[in-house]
């Protein structure tokens, strides 16, 4: 078989993420450098343009029209690249041809989706097949899910460091964020509401802690829930319920059965925002659960979804300006406790806003990482997950080139 014209292919490259992805692997990489790169989507005239705004840099960069409705053009992208990196969403609607062309011809494959319910749906289609393609499947290498995931991993190796033994109970709490929201994932959390709405079995997937795991994985722990208003006591602090936790908590989950239960067999880990101390932090976290739970309840019925997507949410294409992304970070916390209760404490902290410039260059480094890292004998075709394809890897370049800082909190 001849070699891949390219390392990388960014599939939805006009989109806002892809956009947001193209400027940095051009800032970052070149276009025919150490990683060789081309962006792909359906419009040549809106290719053309991205190429002209990422300035003379860019020049060279080659464009490919490719339609996830258009299969013959799927496999034709798949057959030049050794990884796909697919901004197209929301997923549900959008994402699975692009995930069956790749699992197909062998290529591997990162995106930034969130969606709980298709990438289940994926893995029960397509693991078998992957697996014996060869083709790695790496959802959420994003914000959603990267800092937990990739979080957790760092934690755990510092654990074992220290104390020879996991941290069996891990709590996330978000510290501080600046960001905003897009037309995309707006359309992708509203259509996971829409599908959940209308059918029982769906909410009792999304309801399942283990739901992304390997078929016949046996936990041995109930999973912890922040779903009102709590104080905690290892943070000394209020906290209530984070939009992000039921995807993160899952892949966090996920990278624990694929590690054969590494973090063990009793592992346990949720996530909450932190909210503030004393009374005032008692009734702003009871404001906040309140708000997320209108904003579910409004996304599940259609005349107030309607409203949602007519006038408070973006539109599909727009979202936080340049200035905004740069304005934006974010800071996690980490608690560990040992079975036998040693404490660690971790952070992971980014300069730009989450869901967009942070997430812009995480997913970046992640395609790089895949195409350069990770050969297919370490780590074989199927499902991963960030923390298990890519573990430290990442970690180097996160902290080298992606703005990303993972710290031990010494007390």
């Amino acid at each position: 078989m001849a070699p891949a014209r390219h390392d990388l292919v960014v599939f939805g490259a006009t989109s806002f993420v892809g956009q947001i992805l193209a400027r940095y692997l051009a800032d970052q990489f070149g276009t025919d450098g150490t990683l060789k790169w081309a962006a792909a989507g359906r419009s040549r005239t809106k290719l053309e343009a991205l190429r002209d705004s990422l300035g003379p840099k860019a020049s060279g960069l080659r464009l490919i029209e490719a339609d996830a409705g258009d299969a013959a053009s799927l496999e034709a992208l798949c057959a030049g690249t050794r990884v796909v990196i697919s901004t197209v969403g929301p997923y549900a609607l959008y994402g699975e041809p692009m995930v069956k062309a790749c699992v197909e011809s062998g290529t591997d494959y990162c995106d930034l989706t969130g969606e709980v319910q298709w990438i289940r749906r994926m893995i029960h289609r397509y693991e078998d097949e992957a697996k014996a393609s060869g083709a790695r499947i790496v959802h959420c290498c994003g914000f959603d899910s990267i800092p937990s995931d990739l979080g957790v991993y760092f934690l755990q190796r510092e654990a074992m460091r220290r104390f020879g033994k996991p941290c069996t109970r891990v709590k996330m709490r978000v510290r501080a964020m600046r960001g905003g929201f897009s037309g995309g994932t707006a359309a992708s959390l509203l259509n996971v509401i829409k599908e959940a709405a209308g059918d029982p079995a769906l909410r009792r997937e999304l309801a399942n802690p283990y739901s992304l795991c390997p078929p016949g994985y046996r936990p041995g722990a109930r999973q912890p829930n922040v779903k009102s208003p709590e104080h905690d006591p290892d943070f000394d602090a209020w906290i209530a319920p984070f939009v992000m936790s039921a995807i993160n908590t899952r892949i966090v989950q996920r990278s624990n059965a694929l590690l054969e239960q590494a973090w063990g067999k009793d592992f346990t880990y949720d996530e909450a925002v932190l909210v503030g101390r004393g009374a005032k932090g008692r009734l702003s976290a009871a404001g906040m659960t309140a708000g997320l739970a209108a904003f579910m309840v409004a996304g599940a019925l259609p005349p107030a979804r309607w409203a949602l997507e007519r006038f408070v949410l973006p539109a599909p294409g727009e979202g936080p300006s340049p200035e905004a992304q740069r304005k934006g970070f974010f800071d996690i916390r980490f608690h560990g406790t040992t079975a036998d209760g040693s404490i660690l404490r971790a952070k992971v902290t980014g300069d730009r806003d989450p869901g967009y410039g942070s997430t812009g260059k995480m997913l970046g480094q992640a395609g790089a990482c895949l195409a350069q890292d990770v050969g297919k004998d370490d780590r074989p075709g199927g499902f991963w997950t960030p923390a298990t394809i890519f573990g430290e890897r990442l970690v180097e370049r996160l902290r080298a080139d992606a703005g990303l800082t993972f710290g031990i909190l010494e007390d």
